[in-house]
């Protein structure tokens, strides 16, 4: 792969399509702020009981990473383009069997005024149900942010290492040494791990065997980028090396989503950002952006920031193709495109 220029890279920006609800449509049902929508930390008062308007359907907020903040892109579905998103807040909500579904409010500034708030829900929302808010967290709000935007591999994903041996993930350790496409092998700086409610947006996609000519199933987080070379361009890209997002790959048959109960997530962050090999495809490594980086401990992000300084960054964004060039039987076309 042909290194970037500095120039090239301040021009490349990570998206993520987030699930959200704008906060007209999440509002107290009663309590202190009757009538009123969910808000900023600042303006919500425990015990206030919410609900979710009839039949509303999450939107997709897209956002990009700048250098210190999140902008929405042209292509969200809410919101108004280029304005900056805040991560305001975690908050508990109680449902009436004391099921408890923690969202995250997002707050959209422009000229320095809050314009609209949205809420990202963690968890299924169901309409028409009575919310009671239990909590409210400032300090780990863009921690649980990061650890959604964070790409991930699923606890049994066999990952290939230096000497070419097929290991569980779970069974990774810092400092182990994987094969990379770029950089031969390398040493994990830092594995992260977390589980989430398999539900909508945050439901793993499995890759069914064989399906991209995976040697077993692949089960990753929907937001993961593959990394596909093409012996023609069947995509129409221009070029042969391309990167995929899994969720726009998703047909419902050999690649879909698998929803309900729990997933554990798996990080693997390398001092650059690498494609690795999972069941036989070559997918990428955690890339640390404004997005992720807070998921980070203090220590790891303080050594990432002197490993990255000793040498040229890396990532591999400019081979992202957008999703306009995906077809419903994209997954298919690219499993030929690459064994022709």
């Amino acid at each position: 792969m042909n290194a970037m220029t500095p120039s090239t890279r301040k021009k490349l920006r990570a998206t993520q399509a987030l699930p959200v609800f704008r906060g007209d449509q999440f509002s107290v049902l009663f309590g202190v702020n009757q009538g009123e929508p969910i808000s900023f930390a600042d303006e919500l008062m425990l015990d206030d009981v919410y609900e979710l308007e009839k039949k509303a359907e999450p939107s997709k907020l897209v956002v990009s990473n700048g250098s210190d903040e999140l902008r929405i892109t042209s292509d969200s579905e809410v919101g108004t383009a280029d304005c900056q998103i805040i991560v305001d807040c975690t908050v508990t909500l109680m449902s009436p069997d004391g099921t408890t579904i923690e969202g995250l409010v997002l707050v959209e500034v422009e000229d320095d005024e809050a314009v609209e708030t949205y809420l990202m829900p963690l968890a299924h929302l169901a309409s028409r149900m009575e919310y009671t808010l239990v909590g409210v967290n400032r300090t780990d709000a863009r921690r649980r942010f990061a650890e959604a935007a964070c790409v991930a591999f699923t606890r049994g994903t066999h990952i290939t290492m230096a000497s070419g041996a097929q290991v569980p993930i779970e069974e990774l350790r810092v400092g182990d040494r994987v094969l990379t496409r770029d950089e031969g092998p390398r040493e994990i700086r830092w594995i992260g791990q977390n589980t989430r409610r398999a539900m909508g947006e945050f439901a793993p996609v499995l890759i069914r065997k064989g399906t991209l000519n995976n040697e077993n199933d692949l089960i990753v987080s929907s937001d993961h980028r593959l990394f596909i070379y093409q012996r023609d361009d069947a995509i129409g890209a221009g070029r042969s090396e391309v990167l995929v997002k899994v969720r726009h790959l998703i047909n419902g048959d050999s690649v879909r989503r698998l929803e309900g109960g729990f997933v554990d997530y798996f990080q693997l962050l390398f001092d650059n950002h690498q494609i690795i090999y999972a069941e036989g495809i070559a997918a990428e490594s955690l890339l640390v952006d404004t997005r992720t980086r807070a998921a980070l401990p203090e220590d790891v992000d303080a050594a990432l920031a002197e490993a990255m300084g000793a040498h040229e960054e890396r990532h591999h964004l400019d081979y992202e193709v957008c999703e306009t060039l995906l077809s419903p039987d994209a997954a298919e076309m690219l499993r030929r495109a690459s064994t022709r």
